[in-house]
């Protein structure tokens, strides 16, 4: 439990539970929270409380795949010299999934387009992206790119970030469990260490939504649709 909670900083001990459990520990929910707490593994620092989400619009559409929707927004930080970059997190909505985390010092409308042009030739193309207003969204470039793929652009109403909730979650995420806990002293380094993060959050970390599976696995889990790439839930299938 120590190991883990060591490696694993920002892990809570539900989490932590869930990991032993998968490694053949058998403790009772119970149990673990008495050693966690009896090994003075608690989080330190308290987390700022959620805001209440307001009422999003009536024609947000509600996922039952892969690849019916799309979540992506940029994340800002910086390095040890104080110059800035930003990464472009890219989330399947259903899955949980984190698509891609592109990182660079100046992201544009071409590197979006890039980025999901990637990501749709090994997993096909969305049928909705979720988006705020900014104008690396806003441009023709992800029009064009939506229009050729027979994507539809859900914009967040402005000031509402919650319409895009999702993405909201999982950069909180990002940036507890990643870019708040490392020191980057160059955009490489950057680079390599987002991408582990990502590959572990995909094929490691427990997620309350999925039922303490790892996004990867649960997509896995996933039965595919005749005659089709997407899959679809074994609820679904019946």
């Amino acid at each position: 439990m120590r190991e883990i909670a060591y490696t694993r900083v920002r892990y809570g001990y539900r989490r932590v539970d869930v990991l032993l459990r998968r490694e053949g520990w058998q403790l009772g929910r119970n149990q673990a929270y008495r050693l966690y707490c009896e090994e003075r593994l608690q989080l330190r620092s308290k987390l700022p409380k959620r805001r209440k989400m307001v009422v999003t619009r009536v024609a947000k559409i509600v996922p039952v795949r892969p690849n019916d929707a799309w979540s992506m927004d940029f994340v800002a930080d910086q390095l040890a010299d104080g110059s800035k970059f930003r990464t472009l997190t890219i989330v399947d909505v259903f899955t949980k999934e984190a698509l891609a985390i592109e990182v660079g010092q100046r992201l544009k409308g071409e590197h979006v387009v890039s980025a999901l042009s990637r990501i749709a030739a090994r997993h096909g193309a969305p049928r909705y992206l979720f988006v705020d207003n900014g104008s690396e969204f806003s441009g023709r470039l992800l029009d064009m790119w939506a229009y050729h793929y027979r994507a539809k652009i859900d914009f967040s109403r402005p000031g509402k970030p919650t319409d895009n909730c999702h993405i909201e979650t999982f950069n909180g995420s990002f940036r507890d469990e990643c870019l708040n806990l490392h020191w980057f002293e160059t955009l490489g380094e950057a680079k390599a260490i987002v991408e582990a993060w990502r590959r572990d959050y995909n094929e490691s970390r427990p997620h309350s939504a999925l039922k303490e599976l790892a996004p990867a696995e649960f997509a896995r889990q996933l039965v595919p649709l005749p005659g089709s790439t997407r899959p679809e839930t074994p609820e679904n299938s019946l």
